[in-house]
């Protein structure tokens, strides 16, 4: 992508994502992250409401009775945006494509921590960590890392999320939010990630597009795949084809569903055809809950 061109799509993301964070959080005195403590402060009896990944098992197995560690906010929060590059990324039909959609979501995210004096960082992840942004504060600075999401190169051959886990727990060593961008189409091991969500505040924002899940019935095509760089002729027009299709969609969603869920990581589904505000709202609508309760 040629530099002005880059700088150009930059800017529109700006102003979209500000006015955004501005109309959607804008009135709130607190960083629209803080649903969940981040530093711990002291181990308590557990009552009804007690969010039950906080429950500290080792203290709960020695008094015969269940307790839930308590946090408490800190005033600087670090934010981590992590983007998957892989060229599955590249894919869209029905609105933009998830690498789009991925860099307009770390705008709005970076831009509401900016609101609130928020660090923010970003890892660009394929099989291995691509490019590292340390956490830093500032307009000046988030414009930097949207201008690398944009920029970015699609990476060849599948995501591999443990070489991505390792490297976050050797380099963020506060508590820190972590956003996983990607479309999780790769099959991983959920124990990459467990240590992750344990050590920081780990979600998963799933990207899909309808093509992702099923084929219009259209006579031949040629299918790509992206990831591994294969092509194949397919007859759209064979409702087995189709069902061979959705079933094999379907297995991969309910494996990272799986995985994400044995690894406590919280999951939110985006798609390219439909806003996806309403559901980042909600999802920090119930940060905030479980916050006050």
């Amino acid at each position: 992508m040629q530099t002005a061109e880059l700088l150009r799509k930059v800017r529109r993301l700006e102003i979209r994502s500000r006015h955004l964070v501005e109309d959607l959080f804008g009135g709130q005195s607190e960083s629209v992250f803080k649903g969940r403590g981040v530093e711990f402060e002291e181990v308590r009896h557990y009552v009804p409401g007690d969010e039950v990944r906080d429950i500290d098992w080792n203290v709960t197995a020695r008094m015969n009775a269940p307790f839930v560690k308590r946090f408490v906010e800190e005033r600087e929060l670090t934010v981590m945006l992590v983007v998957d590059i892989t060229r599955s990324m590249r894919f869209g039909t029905a609105g933009p494509e998830k690498r789009e959609l991925a860099a307009e979501l770390c705008a709005v995210l970076g831009f509401a921590g900016v609101l609130h004096n928020d660090r923010v960082g970003l890892v660009l992840a394929g099989g291995q960590v691509e490019h590292f942004v340390p956490p830093a504060r500032g307009r000046t600075h988030l414009l930097r890392l949207l201008r690398d999401v944009l920029g970015a190169e699609a990476v060849a051959g599948t995501a591999r999320p443990g070489e991505i886990a390792r490297f976050l727990l050797r380099t963020m060593h506060r508590r820190s939010l972590v956003f996983w961008i990607s479309d999780f189409e790769d099959r991983f091991d959920p124990r990459e990630l467990t240590v992750l969500s344990k050590r920081h505040d780990l979600t998963a924002l799933v990207l899909k597009d309808p093509r992702d899940e099923t084929l219009p019935a259209v006579g031949w095509v040629e299918i790509e795949d992206l990831e591994q760089g294969g092509h194949a002729l397919v007859n759209t027009s064979s409702a087995r084809v189709r069902e061979a299709y959705r079933r094999d969609a379907r297995e991969r969603r309910r494996a990272a569903d799986a995985a994400l869920a044995r690894a406590r990581c919280p999951s939110l589904e985006l798609r390219t055809d439909r806003n996806y505000l309403p559901a980042l709202m909600r999802h920090f609508a119930v940060r905030g809950r479980g916050q006050r309760r």
